[in-house]
């Protein structure tokens, strides 16, 4: 299966999954859940009908990059989520782990040659901060708006197609 076809499964999943962890306090969650249900359903379907010639299997450089990002990622969340709560902040949380989760894009842009994923990184944490600076300021629900948001952000870019990755050596010999 090509790489892009995995990645969208796997970010539309996390999507998913923003939206129906986060919903719960909202006024609205049955509906915000469904509605997640039902993009993530939207997702799957464009994913498995797209055409997506001229993708390659990732090299062993692009998944160890993956690696240890999603190593890192899952260190920020747990460090960053204990220090928030010894600062009495735990509210904030989600929002941290949008942030983290985010900012775990950044190496994927190079490693895969996808630099939507450098515009996906930034929407992650501009999400994250301005649910943080909104719920500072007394926001009602801005945690768990933004947390959604986050995973509506997931959701949308798991549908767009990226480019086609080049083999390393081809990407090398461009004569």
């Amino acid at each position: 299966m090509d790489g892009r076809r995995i990645g969208a499964l796997v970010g539309a999943a996390g999507g998913l999954a923003f939206v129906v962890a986060n919903a719960g306090p909202l006024d609205a969650a049955g509906w915000v859940r469904a509605a997640g249900v039902i993009g993530f359903v939207v997702v799957v379907w464009v994913v498995a009908r797209r055409r997506l010639g001229g993708g390659t299997v990732p090299d062993a450089r692009a998944v160890r990059a993956y690696g240890w990002s999603v190593i890192a990622m899952v260190v920020a969340i747990v460090v960053g989520a204990r220090l928030l709560a010894l600062a009495d902040e735990t509210r904030l949380v989600p929002l941290w782990v949008v942030a983290a989760v985010g900012l775990h894009f950044v190496p994927f842009a190079r490693a895969f040659g996808q630099p939507m994923f450098l515009r996906l990184a930034a929407a992650l944490v501009s999400v994250a901060v301005a649910g943080t600076l909104a719920e500072l300021a007394g926001v009602p629900d801005a945690v768990p708006w933004s947390a959604v948001l986050a995973g509506v952000v997931l959701l949308v870019s798991s549908a767009s197609p990226g480019r086609p990755v080049e083999p390393p050596a081809a990407a090398a010999d461009t004569r």
